[in-house]
């Protein structure tokens, strides 16, 4: 049986999780953040599942260090926090997913399902320049700093150029891939920016009067 990390906290809710999620997994269970990251660096999973408010670490410290540690095992971020800054905080921090409590299990199992195909179809990294990209895991990694974590789009709009790496998009273009085509063109500047102040100016070029293609950072 494929290996699952959980780490929750709530004493009524965990050994329900550990006997639903048992029927697909081994699962281990670790009930703060402390123990949880000890036992994510020490041992190998195929999956975690890390609630967002734990006792020493919280969930976000202990993605990023896992993250930090090169370790790039899917991970779903579960909290009864809703609002859009704590789930930006978490897909910031690493995880590739996210849900929020009350929760159905078969949503979470699918979501499982979903994140190690996705990870095992995509496991293989793509260069750019001397950074290895993970699209699957939402990572790019530095030979020098290690890894970075991307939110969706960031990754969406480097995986589009790194998969096309000799060809310039424009913005319309860009925004029909990878945003929506109603947005503003103002939107794929910003997140180009974002991208270049995340790993390094050089990672996207400006062709003038064209649009964008991959750089080699």
């Amino acid at each position: 049986m494929p290996r699952l990390l959980l780490v929750e906290d709530d004493e009524r809710l965990a050994p329900i999780m550990i006997d639903y999620l048992g029927e697909a997994y081994a699962v281990t269970h670790r009930a703060d953040g402390t123990s949880a990251l000890r036992t994510a660096l020490d041992e190998e999973f195929d999956a975690m599942i890390i609630d967002r408010r734990l006792p020493g670490l919280d969930g976000v410290q202990v993605v990023q260090s896992i993250r930090r540690a090169r370790i790039r095992t899917p991970i779903i971020m579960l909290t009864a926090l809703g609002a859009t800054s704590d789930r930006v905080d978490g897909l910031d921090a690493g995880a590739n997913d996210y849900v929020v409590k009350p929760f159905e299990f078969e949503e979470l199992l699918a979501r499982l399902r979903a994140l190690r195909r996705d990870y095992g179809a995509d496991h293989d990294s793509i260069a750019v320049g001397e950074w290895s990209f993970f699209p699957a895991e939402r990572i790019i990694e530095s030979p020098y700093i290690g890894p970075v974590a991307l939110t969706p789009k960031e990754c969406e709009l480097l995986a589009l150029l790194a998969e096309n790496p000799a060809r310039t998009f424009s913005r319309q273009q860009i925004l029909s891939a990878v945003f929506s085509p109603t947005d503003l063109p103002g939107t794929v500047d910003t997140y180009v920016h974002y991208l270049r102040k995340k790993i390094d100016p050089d990672v996207v070029v400006t062709v003038r009067g064209k649009g964008y293609r991959l750089g080699s950072p």
